[in-house]
């Protein structure tokens, strides 16, 4: 890390005070001048004899030429203009030291003979230019590498300094310790609520609020009457019962006393309000817009970073939760109760013993606890009063806690390639077991290893949402021959709500070769869900002598650190390999362009993602979009057969030539849409009423719908010209075209085939990311084109593997 970004980074927030308290450094400890360290009485060059003029002043210049050099050697940024100033230094003393004028022409002399002399060595002078070419080159490079940094927005530039520390280069901390040291700035608190004065009515009258009660009802009319909660038949009516309970206890004796039925409850004018407010925030001047970005920005570089022994470290959610209502996934029996503020009160800090401790941001308040413990990850810790659970303050996925937890879940997955076989085996054998106890835990090691269903585990409906795993599978979630097909069908329909409300709903065919061959054992494991499932009601559970805990127990008696994770790890990871080696061993893959390649990786990954069953719901702007894809791939086929016309026409000659079709209207459409834009970008500057600012939203919102337009004319168009073409200009506008189709097709095609398939999840958690590093390095095919900016930064550990890397049980053994 630059000195330049350390210093910027402590001006904008307390931080470096550690480093300074410590005498350390991201180097090791800062040097401490000692008693004994005085430089006049201990230098060497005190003691010895005087020599005369002509030798002090050759040593001198020896000694300053080594000194030099030796920083050279240190791979110092100086630049190498340094040196020859150093050098004539000497020269200077002798002219300072002279009275007379006869001595400006004896320096000279003494330069020239001086370069005389080292010329008369042809091979020393020859390696002494070129050595010192190299240096003067690598010196103004480093200079302009510097530069280019200074150039660099902040962010950037920390982001720089982050990216030097190697954190699987450093030294481990002590055993059992996460960090030696930490320091970092607390907690970003929500700004206070600011009233704005607009009542709610209750049957028909208006109701003075005061704050606490006005921020409550404007949780509520902030809600989207059409949106996932308040539109849905099923989940509305637990949102409104569980925000109107906690409304009314928020509201003074009075107006408890007169609030009673929340159908008489009309929040109009205060979500009519918010509409305006959001209507009047964008008619936002550029400049407006920069200051806004200032204070995010010195929010984020005041509490959005962290020293962890010595190094920069990028804290993840440093922005406390704002009050608001609970919105919770799927059917949450919570969702619409008010979740208080936070307090400083309520926060407990982790810092260091010796760091500084972070001043409360909020005036009249303090920290709740200060706690110095090394053996945990988070910064701040404090408890939500929806679940009553533990929140926690941590550094950012890319952060080196972050890394190495990882790499480490990774490389336990690797164990697996050398102990699979042996625990399927185990399994296997057990599916037949005369014990229930036994085939039923065999039947669940099955369907986690084979189905990577998670362990599931029981829950109380009435705090949180009914998810499913393996353990807790009910009756009613499993349907035999879910298509009627009888005789000897082997097909059960899984349906049920897994992990965040998804729904997990897959039609398994345990007789099929997927399941059946190498001794899979698919028709044994459909034969014990027939008698799991026996003689039950549609409530009980298919695992009923099976509790989690006796599975996770199970696990890790077979290795060690075992778990369900593990498994869907390790399967995920083994499954994306085999699938690009496979694509790999087809012929004519070595023909494909890059495009094609990323095509096919995604194919696999989305064979990844419907095992682990990562599944998203469609939205309207994703089908929005894909009907736009559609439309565009229709219009160029038809611009594409007209081209073919004028191509034709073109070849003909003769007097259709002038009657091919031209651009019109463009010029003159983007005249008028620039216009626009300039009209309301001034109605913005002067704008200072909430009238004159939703005046000049409207204003850009026509200019902007204009934009739209020219945009959609030009693409209609845009196979025409401004004048009649040549012959040539229409075949490779013929060939574009077609290019251009086959692009947007195949964008098409991925984008519909993983419209219901998460491929983010897996990439971000389940998949060895080395395996996707080593074969874009096998096929050349760019990174960036696979990984975002912010999995490259995530998973830098790995990106310096090999393109013959192999995810394989030696991967694990190397931790």
């Amino acid at each position: 890390m630059s000195s330049s970004s350390e210093a910027e980074f402590d001006d904008a927030q307390p931080i470096g005070k550690l480093r300074r308290e410590n005498g350390t450094n991201n180097n090791g400890p800062i040097p401490v001048k000692s008693e004994s360290m005085n430089y006049n009485d201990d230098d060497e060059s005190m003691n010895e004899p005087i020599p005369s003029n002509r030798k002090r002043a050759s040593t001198s210049r020896n000694k300053k030429k080594r000194r030099v050099k030796e920083r050279d050697d240190d791979d110092d940024d100086d630049d190498d203009d340094e040196y020859e100033e150093i050098e004539e230094q000497p020269k200077k003393k002798r002219k300072s030291s002279s009275t007379t004028t006869t001595t400006k022409p004896k320096a000279k002399k003494r330069v020239k003979a001086t370069s005389t002399t080292i010329t008369k060595k042809k091979t020393s002078n020859t390696k002494t230019t070129s050595t010192s070419k190299a240096k003067k080159e690598n010196g103004k490079a480093d200079t302009n590498n510097n530069k280019a940094l200074k150039r660099l927005e902040k962010a950037d530039r920390i982001a720089h300094a982050m990216q030097s520390f190697l954190w699987w280069d450093a030294q481990d901390p002590p055993e059992g310790c996460q960090w030696g040291t930490m320091e970092h700035a607390g907690v970003s608190f929500a700004e206070k609520y600011e009233p704005h004065g607009v009542k709610m009515k209750y049957n028909g009258d208006e109701v003075d609020l005061n704050p606490v009660e006005e921020e409550a009802a404007t949780f509520f009319a902030a809600m989207d009457p059409d949106g996932m909660h308040l539109g849905n038949p099923k989940t509305a009516p637990i949102f409104i019962k569980n925000f109107f309970t906690d409304f009314k206890k928020s509201l003074s004796k009075t107006n408890k006393s007169k609030i009673k039925d929340f159908k008489k409850c009309d929040f109009e004018a205060i979500r009519h309000h918010l509409n305006e407010q959001k209507i009047v925030k964008k008619a936002v001047t550029d400049e407006q817009r920069k200051v806004n970005k200032t204070v995010k920005n010195e929010t984020m570089f005041k509490f959005g970073y962290s020293l962890v022994d010595g190094h920069i470290e990028k804290i993840g959610n440093y922005n406390m939760e704002p009050p608001g209502t609970f919105r919770g996934r799927g059917e949450h029996p919570k969702m619409g109760k008010l979740k208080n503020r936070v307090y400083p009160e309520q926060v407990s800090l982790n810092v260091s013993e010796c760091a500084r401790v972070p001043p409360c941001s909020i005036p009249g308040h303090a920290w709740g606890e200060l706690r110095h413990d090394p053996t945990v990850q988070w910064l701040c810790q404090w408890k939500e009063n929806i679940n009553n659970q533990d929140k926690y303050m941590q550094l950012a996925a890319q952060s080196s806690f972050k890394g190495k937890s990882d790499r480490s879940k990774y490389s336990k997955a690797a164990l697996l390639c050398e102990n699979i076989d042996k625990i399927r085996a185990s399994y296997k054998k057990k599916l037949k077991s005369k014990t229930n106890e036994e085939k039923q835990l065999a039947t669940a090691m099955w369907v986690i290893d084979r189905l990577a269903l998670r362990v599931g585990g029981e829950k109380d409906t009435d705090e949180e949402a009914d998810t499913v795993g393996c353990c807790s599978l009910r009756v009613e979630h499993l349907h035999f021959d879910p298509n009627g097909e009888g005789g000897d069908n082997l097909e059960i329909e899984l349906e049920f709500l897994g992990k965040d409300s998804m729904l997990f709903k897959q039609t398994i065919d345990f007789g099929a070769t997927m399941y059946t061959e190498n001794n899979g054992m698919g028709e044994q494991v459909y034969a014990n869900f027939k008698r799991f499932c026996s003689k039950k009601k549609q409530s009980e559970e298919v695992f009923d002598v099976l509790t989690p805990s006796v599975l996770n127990t199970h696990l890790k008696s077979i290795m060690d650190g075992l778990t369900a994770k593990v498994f869907r790890t390790y399967n995920a990871s083994k499954t994306l390999q085999d699938e690009l080696h496979k694509q790999e061993k087809l012929g004519g893959w070595s023909k494909l362009t890059p495009a094609e390649m990323v095509v096919e990786y995604n194919n696999a990954n989305r064979q990844v993602a419907i095992l682990c069953n990562h599944q998203k719901s469609v939205s309207k702007a994703q089908e929005t979009q894909l009907e736009n894809i559609g439309d565009k791939i229709k219009t160029l086929k038809k611009q594409k057969s007209m081209l073919k016309k004028i191509l034709k026409v073109l070849k003909e000659g003769g007097k259709n030539v002038d009657k091919i079709p031209v651009k019109k209207d463009e010029k003159k459409k983007k005249e008028q849409c620039d216009k626009a834009l300039a009209k309301a970008k001034q109605m913005k500057e002067k704008a200072t009423s909430k009238e004159a600012k939703i005046a000049a939203t409207e204003a850009d919102e026509k200019a902007k719908e204009m934009k739209r337009d020219l945009a959609k004319l030009k693409f209609e168009q845009a196979h025409l010209w401004d004048k009649t073409p040549s012959k040539d200009q229409a075949a490779k506008k013929i060939q574009s075209w077609t290019e251009k189709i086959a692009k947007m097709e195949m964008n098409l095609k991925h984008k519909d085939d993983n419209k219901e398939v998460s491929l983010g999840t897996s990439k971000i958690n389940y998949m060895d990311p080395r395996i996707s590093v080593a074969w874009c390095k096998r096929n050349d095919v760019p990174i960036e084109k696979i990984f975002s900016k912010t999995l490259r930064d995530k998973f830098n550990w790995a990106m310096a593997v090999t393109p013959d890397w192999e995810f394989n049980a030696s991967i694990g053994k190397q931790g």
